[in-house]
């Protein structure tokens, strides 16, 4: 029995013109693009720079226009002087009139380029590095080294000169900061707070709870972190994969910037658009500072153990206050005799601040209860009067 007869179909063959005969044009809407959730968040890909290191001037932008020559030249008086604080501080460790002192040289540029981007009725949130940024904005250097001494726990009135005390514990004062910032602005003023932080803080759950809440509430804050490559020995590397700080603030729908924190011109121009921002109504800005600390962690870290002496040589060529010199002189703003002025304010500023400090302070034991709580409790009467009797006995004795 043979195959069942199949009948051949003959190919039939469609030109294109055919097929736009037999079919017609069908128009379908366009699918919208979103919109980019990051635009206007993210910070540019390069630090921003305005000076090349030996202080030649970058082409102006007009997104960032120059601060006025007479600020900067306030800006490198006291870059200057409070470079002659940080070395007096760090000698006065060593004659065991401090008991520690985070240095911050190399990172002048941020301290004071910061305070300047600030009205005097803002608020800082300083850590315990920024004793340059608060001598800079005017507090007595004796009142801000009384933490470092032992003193207080503060030694100026945080009220007075509109700055919190000096926050050891990583990352809680992003949140203070949120808060004083928030409620400022519900209160209808125009106050803007503006919080230092370390890279290695960044990794701090405070960090993010104060980034959220100021950006949920439009709280009127900067976010200032100055990367300094090390928390403590914890080199950048070991605290985030992400490209660079700044971009820690998309997530929560931050602004953000980074610039070149040695370059003084770029850091004050960048800052004092983050303040502007804040001031404005538009909530929190993140700006990261790239920048290096040339001096260890405190007296009491050895840097040498964790860190390549060519690294640090390399960060010594982009010295921030070199690079304001130079870039100064070339605009005739900055002479020999200029120069020769400022440090001899320094020199007099450090000699007073050392004579000062050998003062021996007189404590009374008895403060410690002080300022415990606004109503003290029974244990911390008994406790007082238990140390008011121990010291009366050992005057009885003396006599």
């Amino acid at each position: 029995m043979g195959p069942p007869h199949v009948q051949e179909v003959p190919a039939v063959t469609t030109t294109p013109q055919a097929v736009r005969r037999a079919s017609p044009r069908t128009r379908r809407p366009a699918t919208p693009v979103a919109p980019d959730p990051t635009t206007g968040l993210l910070p540019q890909a390069e630090p921003v720079r305005l000076l090349d290191p030996d202080g030649t001037p970058l082409p102006p932008r007009a997104d960032l226009p120059a601060p006025p020559v007479e600020t900067l030249r306030e800006m490198y008086r006291r870059m200057v002087v409070g470079r002659r604080f940080d070395a007096q501080s760090t000698a006065l460790t060593k004659q065991g009139r401090l008991a520690v002192y985070p240095s911050s040289r190399g990172q002048e540029a941020c301290q004071v380029g910061a305070v300047l981007a600030l009205r005097d009725d803002d608020w800082v949130f300083p850590t315990y590095r920024e004793s340059m940024a608060l001598t800079a904005r005017g507090i007595d250097p004796v009142e801000v080294l009384t933490l470092l001494r032992g003193d207080w726990h503060c030694g100026y009135d945080p009220t007075v000169v509109r700055t919190a005390p000096q926050c050891t514990p990583l990352a809680t004062q992003c949140v203070h900061a949120a808060g004083l910032a928030y409620g400022e602005s519900y209160q209808g003023r125009d106050t803007v707070a503006l919080a230092f932080i370390g890279d290695g803080a960044t990794s701090e759950g405070d960090f993010h709870e104060g980034l959220n809440f100021a950006a949920v509430f439009k709280a009127p804050v900067v976010y200032f972190v100055q990367n300094n490559k090390y928390a403590i020995s914890v080199p950048l590397s070991r605290q985030t994969a992400a490209p660079s700080l700044a971009y820690k603030g998309v997530g929560y729908g931050v602004p953000s910037e980074q610039v070149d924190g040695n370059d003084p011109v770029a850091v004050l121009a960048v800052l004092t658009r983050a303040v502007a921002h804040a001031r404005a109504g538009h909530g929190p800005y993140l700006v990261e500072a790239h920048t290096y600390r040339m001096e260890a962690h405190t007296n009491a870290d050895d840097a040498s153990r964790y860190r390549d002496p060519d690294e640090v040589e390399a960060w010594r060529d982009r010295d921030p206050v070199a690079r304001l010199e130079a870039y100064l002189r070339s605009r005739g703003e900055l002479d020999d005799a200029a120069v020769a002025q400022v440090a001899a304010e320094a020199e007099a500023y450090a000699a007073d601040l050392r004579e000062r400090m050998h003062a021996q302070p007189v404590v009374d034991p008895l403060s410690l209860f002080n300022h415990v709580y606004a109503e003290p409790t029974p244990q911390l009467v008994e406790q007082r009067e238990m140390v008011r009797a121990e010291l009366a006995a050992d005057a009885e004795g003396d006599a």
